[in-house]
């Protein structure tokens, strides 16, 4: 068991993948020689060289383009968006030919492609460097998308990302880059579309992503304080989507919050409100209550950022509010 920081963790998830299968390859702006305008690839090029470690001009169709055409011609790429924001420049090749080759060949061509980028608010970039795009990604059918919330995960879930035949967009949060956790050694691989059960409690369902998970558990250990038992769901991947854990937990507790940092209007909240909705409504003993960001450009004033972002006491107000 070894403690090592969020960025790091990236690091060691690429090269453990790296030195197991020479296909995969890794692309981006600044990925090489700087190591990651995030510091999050650093060593790699020393270790791997230019031929699989390819530093590339500030284009991001273009760095999609080359990644798909190697996905389809044997190599199992790893490609950085380096802003989330920055998918809106190539979403045409996310959204029309990534996502649909394997369907619209028949099956005939397969894209073992990873699409990394740094997703999220909390670092004050402003509003087009800092927002929470994973609801964007969610809508696309033939993407699968995953968002870990520990170094721990961050090395399990790339692992099965590299490994998974489809695409997969991986969201890693630039807030999240400096916190540190313990990882086992040896080898990791997690299995997408499973949630973790990060606090199991009996009084409410709090589900979170990404760096929302952590607050969330702050706000269960307030909750703690008033007597309210809170369980806390990692969700880890909104594609799959770990339905299942979802719904036994809010059958257990009668009660679900949601915690997104997405725009609030059409957020991955949304869709688990509307299946637990669906399947659990004769379980639920009051309101689901989504706690977002609002729907509004986020600004880069520190003050005004921490407003708009979930914080634990606004996570409090909401189990609050559902449990009346």
């Amino acid at each position: 068991m070894a403690e090592m920081t969020y960025r790091d963790a990236v690091a060691v998830a690429i090269a453990k993948e790296m030195e197991r299968d020479p296909t995969v390859v890794f692309l981006g702006e600044d990925v090489g020689a700087a190591g990651g305008v995030f510091k999050a690839s650093v060593g790699l090029l020393e270790k791997f060289g230019p031929e699989r470690i390819v530093d590339t001009p500030i284009a991001e169709e273009a760095i999609l383009g080359a990644a798909m055409g190697a996905a389809m011609t044997g190599l199992r790429p790893i490609a950085e968006i380096m802003f989330s924001d920055f998918l809106a420049v190539c979403w045409d090749l996310v959204a029309n030919e990534i996502a649909k080759a394997r369907y619209m060949t028949n099956g005939q061509v397969s894209l073992p492609l990873v699409i990394r980028t740094s997703n999220g608010a909390g670092v004050r970039f402003g509003a087009q460097h800092s927002q929470s795009v994973e609801n964007w990604a969610m809508m696309i059918p033939g993407i699968k998308v995953v968002a870990p919330s520990m170094p721990r995960d961050v090395v399990g879930l790339l692992a099965a990302a590299v490994r998974d035949p489809d695409p997969v967009l991986f969201f890693e949060h630039k807030s999240l880059y400096a916190t540190k956790g313990d990882v086992e050694e040896g080898e990791i691989i997690d299995e997408l579309g499973r949630a973790a059960l990060v606090r199991q409690g009996r009084d409410v369902t709090i589900v979170a992503l990404a760096a929302m998970v952590p607050r969330a558990l702050a706000a269960a250990d307030v909750l703690a304080t008033e007597g309210i038992d809170a369980t806390v769901i990692d969700l880890r991947s909104l594609v799959p989507l770990d339905v299942t854990t979802i719904a036994s937990s809010v059958v257990a507790t009668g009660h679900l919050v949601t915690v997104e940092e997405n725009p609030r209007l059409c957020g991955w909240g949304a869709e688990v409100a509307s299946i637990v909705a669906e399947e659990c409504l004769f379980d639920l003993d009051g309101p689901i209550v989504r706690v977002t960001t609002p729907h509004v450009p986020l600004p880069a004033a520190e003050a005004l950022e921490d407003v708009a972002i979930p914080s634990p006491a606004r996570v409090v107000e909401g189990v609050r509010r559902a449990l009346g």
